[in-house]
């Protein structure tokens, strides 16, 4: 214990000086482009650069005051209950309380973004609208009228009440990384790292999933910086081509539900950063000029609206990545990477349709296409591919009985031993015969089809064992 808690120590004192560290040189940079700044009294082009890279490193400075924490309490967390009788407890309502949060916030923020562009898909432009405006918009709600006007710049008169559509955003990448450290990060061996795909360390594998998400915003950002950004379909197959390199990478280091997961928490973070890093500055110099009564920077909308059509484009891919993470026959079969794909494609026609519908413009072929490439992923996936060799001996059920004694009561019994499980999961038990025959559908999926069960493989299950169990449930699974 004694020499835990020295290393337990070691690695907070690291974090610490790390970020610190990280923090006083941002503060540095952030200081330089201050001092530059002050070269320039008068608006300018160059000023609007500097004051765009000052915002930039101070919200990254937060960042990282922010999301430190949350590493820090988590590796208090668990080295507090690891190996206790409370492991299990405090990482299951850990987990639901967590997860709950994400969920609602997740909720409030692609709520509001569907919404706003609904708005902006929907806005009268042309009947009766005074000059300083975009668009109005009549609609009724809760039995209720209501009447939205957007301006093209801003109200000559700001109003005292502004409300600012951020926290949600914020909170749904601050509770969905917390979520990823609980579930993955403080439990790595059971769901981030299979020994199958790579065999490497605890850390190895935590260090891989945080640079996913770090690096995969450097590039989409250093993207979103460059002259692709001009050409929108030249712009979207380049960085599909950089979101599915990282994705195939991922799938040849962590396990393929991780891999999965991370590809979710990537989009995730190129989301949130386009609201923390671009948006909300942009709206913010937006209120600073309509006060100061100086000219907006025009380039800072236009970015603000780009990085916007982006985060539109990828709600669903998220959303979709994120549920299929709870279903193995997408993230356990052989395919996964090109199922994770086809996807992410797939969704994000459905929202260009979607978005094309709202405009009032129609098109014969996106919604069916991106229809029909979701229904042949269930068809890919589904048992029509299961087949009994010919020269298959019959399958006794006490062989079958014996590997599940040997690779599955662990977990699923009345009385689980593992140290994670204080309950089966799921309540799915096999203490008796009758409760394995009824839940042969399940083990198919799980321990032969996908071979995501046992997790992680911790038990150990062999090839020779899987096939034992195909066999016996493609026989009939009879267990007289």
């Amino acid at each position: 214990m004694t020499s835990a808690f020295s290393i337990l120590l070691a690695v907070i004192f690291l974090a610490i000086v790390l970020v610190a560290l990280m923090v006083y040189l941002l503060t540095e940079v952030s200081d330089h482009l201050s001092a530059k700044l002050k070269l320039y009294p008068e608006v300018t082009e160059q000023s609007y650069r500097l004051e765009a890279q000052i915002n930039y490193v101070r919200q990254l400075r937060k960042v990282i005051l922010y999301v430190a924490p949350i590493f820090l309490i988590g590796v208090l967390v668990y080295y507090f209950v690891k190996d206790t009788p409370m492991e299990a407890f405090v990482m299951e309502w850990l987990n639901l309380l967590v997860r709950w949060i994400h969920v609602v916030v997740g909720i409030m923020w692609i709520g509001a973004s569907f919404y706003f562009i609904f708005l902006e898909n929907n806005l009268n432009r042309t009947e009766g609208i005074r000059d300083e405006l975009a668009g109005n918009l009549w609609a009724i709600h809760g039995g209720g009228f209501y009447f939205l006007e957007k301006y093209k710049v801003a109200p000559k008169v700001l109003p005292k009440h502004l409300h600012w559509f951020k926290y949600e955003a914020y909170f749904t990448f601050l509770s969905g990384f917390t979520l990823l450290t609980v579930v993955y990060y403080m439990d790595a061996k059971s769901f981030l790292i299979d020994p199958q795909v790579a065999d490497i360390s605890t850390l190895t594998a935590v260090t891989i999933g945080v640079l996913t998400l770090a690096v995969g915003w450097i590039l989409y950002d250093m993207l979103c910086s460059s002259s692709l950004v001009k050409k929108p379909i030249l712009f979207g197959i380049v960085g599909f081509a950089l979101l599915a390199g990282i994705s195939y990478f991922l799938m040849q280091t962590l396990s393929s539900r991780a891999a999965y997961i991370h590809v979710g928490a990537l989009i995730g973070t190129i989301m949130a950063g386009n609201v923390y890093f671009i948006i909300i500055p942009a709206q913010k110099e937006l209120v600073k000029s309509a006060v100061l009564g100086r000219p907006l920077d025009p380039t800072l909308g236009k970015k603000a609206g780009e990085r916007s059509l982006h985060n539109n484009y990828l709600t669903l891919p998220v959303i979709f990545i994120m549920i299929s993470n709870h279903f193995p026959s997408t993230y356990g079969h052989a395919w996964h990477w090109g199922i994770l794909m086809v996807i992410m494609l797939a969704s994000a026609g459905i929202k260009h349709y979607w978005n094309l519908l709202e405009r009032g413009q129609k098109t014969r072929f996106i919604l069916p296409v991106s229809v029909v490439a979701l229904i042949s992923l269930a068809l890919i996936t589904s048992p029509l591919s299961d087949s009994l060799a010919e020269d298959a001996a019959p399958v006794p059920f006490a062989q079958v009985n014996t590997i599940i004694q040997k690779r599955c009561i662990q977990c699923h019994s009345i009385m689980p031993t593992d140290e994670q499980w204080n309950l089966a999961p799921n309540n799915v038990m096999f203490d008796t015969p009758e409760q394995i025959q009824t839940m042969a559908d399940r083990i198919m999926v799980r321990a032969v089809r996908t071979q995501t069960m046992p997790q992680g493989n911790k038990t150990k299950m062999t090839e020779a064992e899987r096939e034992k169990i195909k066999n016996w449930i493609l026989q009939g699974a009879n267990i007289e």
